[in-house]
């Protein structure tokens, strides 16, 4: 793998975390349709003394393990549901942790779609940028749609999630397109 190659890389992953940065602080893409429990210390006192220390992620109301779907159709309509992420007093923040797996999820993230595009042999400019752009839209597809189809994630929150990556993509696939340089045509044999 060629140094430029390496360079597009890195810069593209810094380009996507620095996106992320301004797309999660400065505009409404990263709080979209997040909102804050009413009475909140009416939920968390009943939720610590059932779900004490047992961290995890759970989805309620709980299927019945036959996979009696309507039964749980049943359930589903006269009870709540939802998924709930859950961790016992004490977890830590870590915030400069935090940042830097975001970072290098970023950076991995832009290894591989400048890797993709080193194979792709496309010569213009936008070309490559569309390339890149469109392996963004793959990975915001992979799992947001699903966690908006099963899990009833809110359809706007998915959505200012998903432009966030897709932009993310694109200034990935700017900085890559501008340092990879196209490939020589293929010569006719």
């Amino acid at each position: 793998m060629g140094k430029r190659v390496i360079l597009a890389g890195i810069l593209a992953g810094v380009g996507m975390f620095v996106w992320s940065t301004i797309a999660h602080v400065a505009l409404p893409l990263g709080e979209a349709g997040v909102k804050r429990v009413p009475n909140e210390p009416s939920l968390l006192g009943p939720m610590r003394a059932t779900l004490g220390d047992a961290g995890g992620f759970y989805i309620f109301p709980s299927a019945d393990a036959g996979g009696n779907m309507q039964e749980y159709e049943k359930t589903l309509a006269s009870s709540p549901s939802g998924v709930l992420i859950y961790h016992p007093p004490g977890y830590p923040l870590a915030f400069g942790r935090r940042l830097t797996v975001q970072l290098l999820s970023q950076l991995l993230e832009a290894f591989l779609a400048v890797f993709l595009l080193t194979q792709a042999r496309i010569r213009s400019f936008g070309g490559r940028v569309f390339f890149v752009t469109v392996v963004g839209i793959a990975a915001a597809c992979s799992t947001n749609l699903e966690y908006w189809n099963w899990y009833g994630f809110p359809s706007i929150y998915e959505a200012g999630y998903m432009t966030a990556q897709i932009v993310g993509f694109a200034v990935a696939g700017l900085i890559a397109a501008w340092l990879i340089k196209p490939p020589a045509p293929l010569s006719a044999a």
